[in-house]
């Protein structure tokens, strides 16, 4: 999920991507009745060629066809079962600028999305757990750091920093320093995760079935 300088204009006009997810919600209409997002817009960062704003979108919601297929060939290709497959979020990038080949003012977008394949991995110890949890507690601050440069001001809730969800989980093996392991939560949807992630874990509905292209509305 690192974003240098040099390649902003290619994000906004092309999307990104990391081992969890690509492709964000992309042009497609939300199916009637879906709910709008909670969401959190960051503050404009300046970039080379313009400004840049970050806004989150946050689930959990069904994976689309697209995120569980790749579920599917990910938990294959490491030889552990899918069980279900989450989408935690989507982020938007609005750029708005000009091109130093043509002048003028232009504006651009790009979504993408973050997903979470909940293989059959197997449990680390409760000492091997707290051993990573102390490693992320020590990057914690430099990460958010860097995560601000990058996106905006690492967000906040009544002056105490939001936590970092780790996309795959620290007691199922997950990075506990890996940038594109870790994004800002709402403290209120972290929650909804760790209450969600034993039943994607276990196979059970909705996460063991693919939802709509686009479950929510802006």
């Amino acid at each position: 999920m690192k974003l240098a300088g040099s390649v902003v204009l290619l994000v906004c006009f092309a999307g990104c991507a990391t081992t969890q997810g690509t492709g964000g919600s992309g042009p497609s209409r939300p199916p009637p009745g879906v709910q709008p997002a909670t969401k959190k817009e960051l503050p404009w960062l300046d970039v080379p060629g313009g400004r840049m704003k970050t806004t989150l979108y946050y689930g959990p919601w069904q994976c689309r066809r697209e995120f569980m297929n790749d579920c599917q060939k990910q938990c294959a290709a490491e030889g552990y079962p899918l069980k279900g497959c989450m989408w935690l979020a989507d982020f938007k990038f609005d750029w708005e600028g000009s091109l130093v080949l043509l002048p003028v003012p232009v504006r651009a977008g790009s979504r993408f999305g973050l997903f979470h394949c909940c293989c059959n991995y197997p449990e680390l110890s409760p000492e091997e757990n707290a051993a990573r949890r102390k490693e992320w507690e020590k990057f914690r601050e430099s990460y958010r750091e860097g995560w601000s440069e990058k996106f905006g001001k690492w967000p906040e809730e009544g002056e105490v920093s939001w936590p970092g969800h780790h996309i795959r989980d620290l007691k199922h093996g997950g990075n506990p320093v890996d940038p594109s392991n870790i994004f800002p939560a709402k403290p209120s949807v972290h929650d909804i995760y760790n209450r969600a992630y034993p039943a994607c874990y276990g196979g059970q509905p909705p996460w063991n079935t693919v939802g709509p292209n686009l479950p929510y509305t802006d």
